[in-house]
């Protein structure tokens, strides 16, 4: 409930149903699949007024406003500040690929986490989004781009697996054929490692991509950097992976942001491959996305072309399968975290 109203666009199909009690299934198909087009009540065009006026007095459609728009000039990658019915602000960011177009969506206003090399974390943690709201960030900058977005990366700000249902829900409902009926091969979830909800997301029976941030290779150095490793460490993750494998058979991806001075060298890249063909059931298949570090001013952490490539070389010499992210919209700070921290700042 969102102000004493349902929050309709949070509902999956049946439970729409039983909010529209008494109305035929053929018009609950219509007021979702309307929703779900990012559509307000007045424009349900083939649904009787007497129900969208029902509509407007009990239910809400909590979809995010643009509160402000960047487009790189570089690549056209468009990054978006949306404000939320209370006034929190997120981030989303659209990229376009051979393939079509892909949104990085936030799931928390805010993060607990507090990994020292993000900025997503740094004003700390407001509240979780509603499904309505992650799935709004999709809706609403599909009509202002007037583009389909096929592929989903929840990397924004927050930790999805953190918000845990409202997540699920938002799973579902991007994947109804009703809906936005987007495939959940082409959803991809990155989380900072909370083991026991990789093993939940593992028996949900949703084949969506995992990428694990793991940063380092031992427990005592990923602590420093992150400390959702004090509570679940580097075994405990790893086996929670092949946990996620043996339930779904879906190809995990292990992201590593390359930091000059901490975990940049050679022997960081040879420690890394020793680790993860120790840990992991020899059959699952795997690879290393690197991430070449966004600077964020209060952590001075950077790293250079040529630290993250030579990286690549090792962990290749060491028979893992390496990419570095592309740097897209590096014009805008594309990463997420910076505009909100802005935000932030002028509402203090």
């Amino acid at each position: 409930m969102i102000n004493g109203k349902e929050d309709i666009l949070s509902l999956d199909e049946a439970s729409l149903a039983n909010f529209l009690e008494n109305e035929p299934s053929y018009r609950v198909k219509q007021v979702y699949s309307w929703l779900h087009k990012g559509c307000a009540f007045e424009e349900m065009t083939n649904v009787p007024k007497a129900l969208r006026e029902r509509l407007e007095k009990e239910a809400v459609i909590a979809s995010p406003s643009i509160e402000k728009k960047l487009v790189s000039k570089i690549d056209g990658t468009v990054k978006y500040l949306y404000k939320l019915y209370d006034g929190q602000c997120v981030e989303s960011v659209i990229m376009k690929y051979e393939h079509g177009y892909t949104i990085c969506v936030s799931s928390q206003a805010g993060c607990k986490m507090g990994c020292a090399f993000c900025a997503s974390t740094k004003d700390g943690y407001a509240r979780d989004l509603l499904p309505s709201e992650i799935e709004g960030q999709i809706l609403v900058s599909q009509r202002d781009l007037w583009i389909r977005i096929s592929n989903v990366v929840m990397m924004g700000i927050g930790e999805p697996l953190d918000n845990y249902d409202n997540v699920i829900g938002f799973l579902k409902n991007i994947n109804s054929e009703d809906g936005l009926n987007i495939g959940l091969r082409h959803v991809s979830l990155s989380t900072c490692g909370l083991a026991d909800r990789i093993r939940d997301l593992a028996n949900e029976g949703l084949p969506v991509t995992l990428s694990v941030s793991l940063h380092h290779s031992n427990d005592s150095d990923r602590s420093a950097l992150m400390p959702v490793n004090r509570r679940w460490n580097i075994d405990a993750l790893l086996s929670a992976c092949n946990y996620y494998f043996e339930k779904t058979g879906r190809r995990i991806s292990f992201e590593y942001a390359v930091i000059g001075g901490v975990n940049a060298t050679e022997e960081k890249a040879k420690a890394l491959a020793k680790l993860l063909h120790a840990k992991l059931d020899r059959d699952m298949p795997f690879h290393v996305n690197l991430i070449p570090v966004n600077p964020v001013r209060e952590t001075g952490f950077k790293s250079t072309r040529k630290e993250v490539d030579e990286f690549r070389a090792t962990l290749e010499k060491c028979g893992v399968n390496a990419t570095v992210r592309r740097r897209l919209g590096s014009d805008i700070n594309a990463s997420c975290g910076q505009l909100r921290r802005q935000a932030l700042g002028e509402s203090i």
